[in-house]
């Protein structure tokens, strides 16, 4: 099974490819979606709604697992945050993909076995349960696959 995970945001948004083959989960590939800073809000969207359906057409995962919103101090940042991943839904859904969210705090669980793990303790975990021979950067990109990794473990299909 293929699964791509997705860490949402404005002008970075993660992802991570990786294949799951009973108990051997292995990486397909991962990167990031950068929206130029001086691109309006909507153009933005298009350009993500329309990465993410390239991105599917390259990789045919059946799962799509995106993180879920958690807390924001700043509403501005909420709804646009909240508008990236309703594209990236629909790109999933229009293709015909699986849908999985999962909290901030069940994805560190899944991954550290802590709940508050940070960035470079989630960074560290994808190296070693990948068998990568660095860190994957940037960290949208690895929570992104943390994502993943949550998803492929987690057996409600």
């Amino acid at each position: 099974m293929v699964i791509l995970g997705v860490d949402p945001g404005t002008n970075r948004v993660g992802y991570g490819i990786i294949k799951k083959n009973e108990d051997n989960i292995s990486l397909l590939d991962y990167g990031c979606i950068e929206v130029k800073a001086k691109s309006n809000h909507n153009d933005g969207l298009l350009i993500i709604y329309n990465a993410f359906n390239e991105i599917i057409k390259k990789w045919k995962p059946e799962v799509l697992a995106i993180e879920r919103l958690f807390f924001f101090k700043n509403a501005k940042t909420i709804t646009q945050v909240s508008e990236a991943r309703g594209v990236i839904i629909l790109a999933g859904l229009k293709n015909t993909l699986k849908i999985r969210e999962f909290t901030p705090l069940q994805v560190k669980q899944a991954v550290s076995a802590y709940g508050k793990a940070d960035k470079k303790a989630v960074q560290k975990m994808v190296r070693l349960l990948l068998s990568l021979k660095e860190d994957p950067q940037p960290d949208d990109a690895a929570d992104a696959l943390a994502v993943a990794i949550c998803s492929a473990n987690t057996r409600d299909f």
